[in-house]
């Protein structure tokens, strides 16, 4: 396929991606969807006219909600017809003024939350970083916790504090005990870290309250990817976290990326399931391979200093798949809506460089982590800008999910 738009070399965005996006510009503060391509994005809105009037509606929202409500076939059908859009020839490169007003170059425009998230969950699903805080709180004998491989272990996390890459984090203030055995204090957050996770947007009608999922039907309801850095303040967590699991230490903020990239954009970097080594319920059993080879770093850029890349992972170190994670998330028949998001948990690999957070990387703080401008963290410093990529790529063909990049601010004083 070629596009009659320019894709800059090692672009995220080639006409094989399109991944969806809610944006404004300075001259048009309405939110709008779009897909991006190369350096620019296409306006659905300016160019939904050109659509089959089903999906009409849908392209005209400010939000992709709706979108993710009417279903596979139609997701089928807008990124066909958007895809016959971009190419050469196509009615819209023969449309010049169309083009004027729909493309849009990514310079300008400014990106928002691309669905209105009513709910927000958060699994547990990388065997190596269960494994790993396991060993650190609890000793190699006992690094899982028994149900970990019966189920996708999950909480429930605060959709309200979701925000788009770029928006600045704040330390958080909480209650922590510095010295074991004393009692806690009040103050800043003392080893606020990142965690290198991805998300994926549920989609397709909702299911009534008290109706399950079930495993063969859960890949309609996978409406595309997405980045997520799921800010964690770790000391104030260590002291909430008992009985009921995390609270405060993680409704500070969590990053995603703006960019959703559809599963059809994915099939091609398919690639087994991660081997379950235990005989699972029968609905959790799957069979279809939904797995993907999707290429992860994270980076700490200081203030007035150069980036350092600090961990490189890759998705398919997942354990549960999202299939699993939808099927058992719906097991007990809670409905799940268009627009929510249902996070992995961090993506940690084997390797100590492939670790996906401070707690892993500097081994609960006895370790040091070397960065370019000759200093050192073992946790996230105020001015610190955490940036987390993510990409597939195979037969000169990349497939980029672009940024998910936040920087921290100090605390505010009570």
């Amino acid at each position: 396929m070629s596009s009659f738009v320019a894709i800059p070399e090692g672009s995220d965005f080639p006409i094989e991606n399109l991944p969806y996006g809610v944006f404004s510009t300075v001259q048009n503060p309405q939110k709008r969807i779009a897909v991006a391509i190369g350096d620019s994005v296409l306006d659905l809105h300016a160019v939904s006219g050109l659509y089959p009037p089903g999906v009409q509606a849908a392209l005209k929202s400010d939000s992709l909600n709706l979108l993710m409500s009417l279903g596979h076939e139609a997701w089928t059908l807008v990124r066909y017809t958007t895809r016959e859009l971009l190419l050469k020839n196509s009615r819209l490169h023969e449309n010049p003024d169309l083009q004027a007003v729909a493309l849009i170059p990514q310079s300008e425009i400014e990106l928002h939350l691309p669905a209105q998230i009513g709910d927000y969950t958060d699994f547990y699903s990388s065997i190596h970083h269960a494994t790993n805080v396991g060993i650190m709180f609890r000793g190699k004998d006992n690094a899982l916790m028994p149900n970990w491989k019966y189920l996708p272990v999950g909480y429930h996390g605060r959709a309200s504090s979701i925000v788009v890459s770029g928006t600045p984090i704040r330390r958080p203030l909480g209650q922590t005990v510095p010295v074991d055995g004393q009692p806690p204090v009040f103050g800043p957050c003392r080893t606020l870290d990142f965690e290198l996770e991805m998300a994926f947007f549920i989609g397709g009608p909702e299911n009534k309250l008290g109706e399950r999922i079930a495993i063969e039907d859960a890949w309609k309801h996978v409406f595309g990817f997405t980045l997520m850095n799921d800010w964690s303040a770790r000391d104030i967590q260590k002291w909430e976290y008992i009985p009921l699991g995390p609270f405060t230490s993680k409704n500070l903020g969590t990053t995603i990326s703006p960019w959703i990239v559809p599963v059809a954009a994915l099939e091609p970097f398919l690639v087994d399931n991660f081997p379950q080594d235990v005989d699972v319920f029968p609905y959790l059993r799957q069979l279809q391979k939904f797995n993907f080879d999707i290429n992860l770093e994270v980076a700490i850029k200081p203030e007035n200093e150069p980036e350092t890349t600090i961990c490189r992972s890759n998705y398919k170190n997942l354990y549960w798949t999202p299939l699993q994670q939808i099927t058992h998330h719906t097991v007990t028949g809670c409905n799940i809506r268009p627009g929510d998001l249902m996070a992995s948990g961090t993506i940690s690999g084997e390797t100590e460089d492939s670790y996906g957070s401070m707690l892993e990387l500097s081994w609960k703080g006895t370790k040091t982590v070397n960065l370019n401008g000759g200093s050192t963290r073992k946790f996230i410093q105020d001015g610190d800008e955490v940036v987390i990529r993510g990409f597939c790529q195979k037969n000169g063909v990349r497939i980029g999910f672009g940024e998910c990049k936040g920087k921290v601010l100090p605390a505010i004083p009570l």
